[in-house]
């Protein structure tokens, strides 16, 4: 990029921003480095590697890298680690004298202690510890690539038309070159600007949300009035209040009132919309009341798109959630990693939870613009004593899930529901095991409940 061309964007403040990393394609090069410590740290006998005293190094950019290894019980870790870079904004990136190892452009070379092999090389795209890109060796001639986002393989087992130990010292870009088409380099340059909306709608809800109280069955109606969603009667208690359902309610008015000046009514929330269950079922509904979660964030998710979008937006298949992003995810299993199959979405399920987290992340980068409304279900029995029940899949919790970019570029995801905010992992390990169904709803920058 011509150096005049740089000036002027930075001039009239339209460079891009991503916190404090930069594009991928903008990472300073290091393959110099590598180069010259490839005989003493990356080919070297692991005896001799591991003896080594850690080493800071400075590139031609200035940057700082720190050179160490970590012994492990039947391997190694040669670490390039560049000094984490932190500041108040965009034009002030300064190094923090930290070096964690999974700071942009740092490198992970693994080998065996008893061969001194090389079996996997990690590459942090940007400064998060949870993203990365790494590679494996395959034969003499080739290599294989995974991306992974959040424990999750977004990309996997794509091939790299170079042998495992030429990518040591290959200079970044010519690396990517080889993968661009499958290297969704998207999910590593979030842009924090896409979320000022968001982070402005978080914080207004967090600043009425401390006026709400919990209450069974709770909601406010179309006039403003506490009242219970099942009989639509008046709240006759002192404590007023909302349940996680009449609290989805209640922020979805927040956001539409600015524009429409009323908020929703009830009953036609409670209303069945889409497909869902199945002759079976019909029988169980009215005595279970097995998808009223459902029906209501499908409802809510309709009136919201077509109010703040468009009357094309009201469709199920516009606001419904079924991106299948990855199939496979890293789980740990008594402290010993382990990858699993993902199915992703299924229709008279949703998302298994354990996926969650990558599944936010991806729509956070690919729907900056939205948040979701989500319905929990399991399959269980009812609470009666009638003998013979049958299981079935019931949608008996809602809630608001926020994923963002803070304006220094990390992920966050926020969690509203049943009139509180809570923890994203106190909302995940809640549900070991179920489900969850996730609708679209646009952000808006003007909260009024």
């Amino acid at each position: 990029m011509p150096v005049i061309f740089v000036i002027l964007l930075i001039f009239f403040n339209i460079f891009p921003v991503f916190g404090f990393d930069l594009p991928v394609s903008m990472i300073s090069d290091d393959s110099l480095l590598r180069n010259r410590m490839k005989d003493a740290w990356i080919t070297e006998a692991p005896g001799r590697v591991l003896q080594q005293r850690s080493r800071t190094e400075v590139l031609e950019s200035g940057e700082r890298v720190l050179v160490s290894a970590i012994e492990g019980r039947e391997e190694f870790m040669v670490l390039f680690s560049r000094e984490l870079i932190r500041g108040t904004n965009r034009f002030d990136r300064a190094g923090t004298r930290e070096f964690p190892g999974w700071a942009q452009g740092s490198w992970i070379i693994t080998r065996r202690k008893d061969t001194g092999a090389g079996t996997l090389i990690r590459f942090y795209p940007r400064s998060d510890q949870n993203t990365h890109i790494q590679f494996k060796p395959f034969d003499r001639e080739k290599s294989m690539m995974d991306v992974i986002l959040y424990g999750a393989y977004i990309s996997r087992d794509i091939p790299v038309a170079v042998p495992f130990e030429r990518l040591y010292t290959m200079q970044l870009n010519d690396i990517l070159s080889l993968v661009t088409i499958k290297l969704p380099l998207r999910y590593f340059e979030p842009d924090p600007l896409n979320y000022k909306d968001t982070r402005k709608m978080i914080e207004q809800v967090r600043t009425h949300i401390g006026a709400l109280r919990f209450a069974d069955d709770g909601a406010i109606d179309e006039n403003g009035n506490y009242v219970f969603i099942e009989t639509l009667k008046p709240q006759t208690s002192n404590r007023y209040g909302l349940n996680c359902s009449g609290f989805t309610k209640w922020l979805i008015d927040g956001i539409l009132r600015p524009v429409t000046g009323n908020r929703l009514s009830i009953a036609p929330l409670k209303a069945p919309f889409g497909e869902r269950g199945s002759t079976f079922t019909v029988n169980w509904e009215e005595r279970r009341d097995v998808f009223f979660g459902l029906d209501w964030i499908r409802n809510l998710a309709a009136e919201a798109n077509e109010t703040l979008r468009s009357s094309a937006y009201r469709n199920l298949d516009e606001f419904e959630i079924r991106a299948g992003n990855f199939s496979a995810l890293i789980v740990n299993e008594n402290r010993t990693f382990v990858t699993h199959s993902y199915p992703g979405f299924l229709p008279e399920a949703g998302y298994g939870i354990q996926g969650l987290r990558p599944l936010l992340y991806t729509l956070a980068v690919d729907e900056p613009y939205s948040f979701y409304l989500a319905a929990i279900s399991t399959e269980i029995s009812t609470p009666s004593n009638i003998r013979g029940t049958p299981r079935l899949r019931q949608y008996y919790h809602v809630a608001a899930l926020i994923p963002y970019f803070d304006e220094y570029g990390s992920f966050r995801v926020v969690v509203f529901e049943s009139a509180a905010e809570t923890s994203f992992n106190a909302f995940r390990n809640r549900y070991p095991g179920h489900h969850i169904n996730l609708v679209k709803i646009p952000v808006s920058d003007k909260f009024t409940p």
